[in-house]
């Protein structure tokens, strides 16, 4: 129930008025093996001007812990606002995770990017871990991870 709840407003907040249709996308992460606490993780859109276009999942559940989110909060301006509804489990070292939400099919290959930053407490963050363009060329397309996350893929 919880993941179609976060389905629902994800599909709402990324369908723009007017487009009818939006990809059920599914991204999967895996993250590298490391000495720490679980990993959180926010994954995000910007439009072709770098501009935040919108939270997809949040991945952690305490909110005093997504400051640590540096690219994310600053996008948001710290608005927790922007995942009531879309935040899960944190990821732990050497683990994948994959989650399954809707996005407008007018934004890909329109110049948006997928971003995924990461955090793991008591060491440093790395914002913009993954930056990857939202086309649908791109679907299938394991990218790899700059600290934390050994590889990042999204399917549409």
């Amino acid at each position: 129930m919880k993941m179609l709840l976060a389905a629902l407003a994800v599909s709402t907040a990324l369908t723009a008025p007017g487009f009818a249709h939006a990809a059920s996308v599914t991204m999967t992460t895996t993250m590298n093996s490391y000495y720490g606490p679980e990993a959180y993780l926010a994954y995000y859109l910007t439009d072709q001007n770098g501009n935040y276009a919108g939270s997809l999942w949040l991945s952690g559940r305490k909110a005093r812990y997504y400051g640590a989110l540096t690219g994310w909060a600053r996008a948001t301006r710290g608005d927790l606002s922007e995942v009531n509804g879309i935040t899960g489990a944190s990821v732990g070292a050497g683990r994948s995770m994959s989650v399954t939400v809707d996005i407008a099919d007018a934004l890909f290959d329109a110049g948006y990017q997928l971003h995924v930053d990461a955090a793991v407490e008591h060491m440093p963050s790395s914002p913009n871990e993954i930056v990857v363009p939202l086309t649908s060329a791109g679907s299938g397309q394991s990218v790899p991870g700059r600290q934390f996350i050994a590889d990042f893929s999204y399917s549409k």
